[in-house]
C-alpha cells in the first residue's frame, strides 16, 4: 500500500474521485532517492498548482503543454553537469520525472518525448490516461477510444463519437528501444507500485501510462473510478504488461474475461451506442478490436519478439 507517512505532495484540488492524486503520491512513494519533477500543462498541473498555493514537496518545474520531454531532459543533463564540476552533492542520485496527460503526451508532447527517449536520458515519464483533453473541455485526444463521444467528436445524428481507434502509444515507446515501458491501473495499486520500483531502477529512460477514469467527463459517479478503473483491465480494454528490453511480459491476467460492454454501460461517453439501432454490431466490432489488441499482446509475450 501507499506509504502515507512520506509527504512529497499533499492533497490537490482535483475533482471528486479524480484518481491523480493517487497516481503522483504512488510514483513519488516509489523511491528514497532525491526527487525533481517536471509537470505538463493538464489536469495534473493546475489542480496542483493553484497560485499562490502548491501541492509539491519537491523540487518541480511547470512545463508547457508541448515540452515535458525536452525539461526533463535538460533537467537531468543540467544535474550530471553540475555534479562533473563538483557544485552539488547528495548521498543518492537525484531522480527525475516527468508527468503529462494523454493530450500533452500521445500529441502535443510526442515529438519531445520521442527525442528524450532517443537521447536515453536517466528519467521516468508517467502518462496519465483519461482518454481526451480534459482539462480544456473534453475534446478527442490520440488516446480516446473508438466510439467515445468527446466534445469534438460528439455523438449525435450527424457523428458516431470518435471514429478511429486510439493510438497504441506504449509500442510506439517501446520502438525507442528503452528497457523498461509498462501500462498501469489505478484500480491495481499493487500492480501499480511494483513497476514503478523497476522504473527507477532503471537506467536510462522508462516509462509508464497509467489508465486513468474521469468521473466528470466520462460521467460516471465519482465513487465508481477505481471500479471502473478495475472493469478497463477484467475486459482487457486495458491490458496490463511490461516491455522489459524489449520482451513482452504480462502481468495480470482475468481469470474470467468481462465483456466489453460491462465496461462501456458504466460511462455516459458511451451511452449513445446502448441508444444505437446498431448496437449489437458496434459493440461486437469493439470487442473484436479489444480480443485483437489482448491477443497481440499474448503472442508477443508468447514467441519472446523483441520490439
Amino acid at each position: 500500500m501507499i506509504k502515507k507517512n512520506k509527504q512529497k505532495i499533499s492533497t490537490s484540488g482535483t475533482c471528486a474521485g479524480c484518481p491523480i492524486g493517487i497516481i503522483a503520491r504512488t510514483v513519488l512513494n516509489g523511491t528514497d532517492n532525491p526527487i525533481a519533477v517536471t509537470n505538463a500543462t493538464g489536469c495534473m498541473e493546475v489542480t496542483t498548482t493553484i497560485y499562490p498555493n502548491t501541492s509539491w514537496k519537491v523540487p518541480y518545474i511547470h512545463s508547457v503543454f508541448g515540452n515535458a520531454g525536452a525539461t526533463v531532459s535538460g533537467m537531468e543533463t543540467a544535474y550530471k553537469a553540475l555534479l562533473k564540476k563538483g557544485k552539488i552533492k547528495t548521498e543518492k542520485p537525484v531522480k527525475f520525472v516527468a508527468f503529462g496527460g494523454d493530450g500533452g503526451t500521445y500529441d502535443i508532447g510526442l515529438q519531445a518525448l520521442s527525442g528524450a527517449l532517443e537521447r536515453k536520458h536517466d528519467f521516468l515519464y508517467v502518462c496519465y490516461d483519461n482518454g481526451a483533453y480534459m482539462n480544456t473541455g473534453n475534446q478527442r485526444s490520440g488516446g480516446t477510444p473508438f466510439g467515445a463521444s468527446t466534445e469534438t467528436t460528439p455523438a449525435g445524428k450527424e457523428s458516431f463519437g470518435k471514429e478511429v481507434i486510439r493510438k497504441d502509444l506504449a509500442t510506439i515507446v517501446a520502438g525507442h528501444h528503452i528497457d523498461y515501458v509498462a501500462t498501469a491501473n489505478v484500480g491495481f495499486i499493487d500492480d501499480f507500485q511494483a513497476k514503478v520500483k523497476k522504473a527507477f531502477e532503471t537506467k536510462g529512460p522508462s516509462f509508464i501510462l497509467v489508465f486513468s477514469p474521469c468521473p466528470n467527463q466520462w460521467q460516471h459517479s465519482p465513487k465508481k473510478t477505481i471500479e471502473i478503473a478495475k472493469l478497463g483491465t477484467k475486459t482487457c480494454f486495458w491490458p496490463l504488461y511490461e516491455v522489459i528490453n524489449g520482451k513482452y511480459k504480462i502481468s495480470y491476467r482475468p481469470k474470467s474475461r468481462l465483456k466489453i460492454e460491462e465496461f462501456m454501460q458504466t460511462q455516459g461517453r458511451f451511452k449513445h451506442i446502448f441508444k444505437s439501432k446498431n448496437k449489437e454490431a458496434l459493440i461486437k466490432d469493439i470487442q473484436g478490436k479489444v480480443d485483437e489488441e489482448w491477443e497481440r499482446v499474448e503472442d508477443l509475450e508468447e514467441t519472446g519478439a523483441k520490439v
